[in-house]
């Protein structure tokens, strides 16, 4: 799970671990941070559950006060669901009265590689809280995400080595109306990511979310594919940052973008981790930049062994 680190910020707060060892209130109020909970069952001295964790943590701060969470590492994560953590996070959900922002499975590689993060339907938590702003979700996994209905969900990021293709419809057939915010980590087919260009349609059409302004399509050996669909694709157009990262892309869909429909109107765009020759870094350079769109070509890679496409890789698989 190279390139996945613990989060750093959650709805614009800083990510504070909660010291559930240590049994002293935090320093920070509890509007003032993105509180992360986890339990490491292999080296963890306090010997607490995640559910003890928990009910420690909503103990020690004023619970109507938190206004985001990061579930992290909930124990044998390989063996127990994340329907284990979202299903304490929701009953108390009475009590989680500010809660705006949630982000489930939080772990690095040296907790759990991404693709043994077992998760579970994580729409209830939409369902539970309706002022929800941002979901997050890394693991695809046992993922299911259901057609739903919210009002206000702003930001929407899956971040997985392989998405499943249920997964990516029932996000589109969703009704999100103030959907801002999409990143999608569509991975690769070996660990489960089987969708094809074709059941993004619905998305590139721009006719499902009318608000959005970020659409990123990362990490997936579909890169190329994916960068000549969005050359033509309507959605662009109400973009403000585009993210086709950390997959296989190379000169062919680079080259796919430049000659389809202008990205001039674009803040950013980020192809960070790539298989681009340095000729086409500076085409693309050259035919945004003084438009001034920012730009991320860092990263560039080489094939492993030698082996030309068959060679590229994501950033993020198993």
């Amino acid at each position: 799970m190279s390139g996945v680190d613990h989060l750093h910020e959650l709805l614009g707060l800083p990510a504070v671990d909660f010291q559930h060892a240590t049994g002293e209130a935090p320093a920070q109020a509890a509007d003032a941070a993105a509180w992360r909970i986890s339990v490491d069952p292999y080296d963890d001295e306090s010997g607490m559950t995640w559910e003890e964790a928990f009910q420690a943590f909503l103990g020690a701060v004023d619970p109507g006060g938190v206004r985001a969470l990061i579930i992290g590492q909930w124990g044998e994560a390989t063996d127990e669901t994340s329907s284990y953590p979202i299903g304490l996070v929701i009953a108390a959900a009475d009590r989680l009265t500010s809660l705006e922002a949630i982000f489930v499975g939080d772990m690095t590689r040296e907790e759990n590689e991404i693709s043994w993060i077992e998760q579970c339907e994580v729409t209830a938590l939409l369902t539970a809280f309706p002022a929800l702003l941002e979901l997050g979700v890394r693991g695809g996994t046992c993922l299911t995400f259901s057609p739903s209905k919210h009002d206000r969900l702003r930001s929407l990021t899956i971040e997985t080595g392989g998405l499943p293709v249920e997964v990516i419809r029932g996000i589109l057939d969703s009704e999100l109306p103030a959907l801002e915010r999409l990143d999608l980590w569509l991975g690769v087919s070996e660990y489960g990511g089987d969708a094809d260009v074709a059941d993004l349609a619905p998305l590139l059409s721009g006719s499902r979310f009318p608000r959005l302004h970020h659409l990123g399509l990362r990490n997936s050996e579909l890169q190329n594919e994916i960068a000549r669909a969005v050359a033509s694709a309507p959605v662009v157009a109400q973009l403000r940052t585009l993210d086709l990262s950390n997959g296989t892309l190379g000169d062919e869909g680079a080259a796919a973008l430049l000659e389809g429909q202008p990205l001039t109107h674009l803040e950013r765009l980020d192809l960070h981790h790539h298989f681009l020759t340095e000729p086409m870094e500076r085409r693309i350079k050259a035919a945004l930049e003084p438009h001034g769109v920012q730009v991320d070509l860092s990263e560039r890679e080489e094939p492993w062994g030698g082996r030309g496409v068959e060679g590229r890789y994501t950033t993020v698989a198993e």
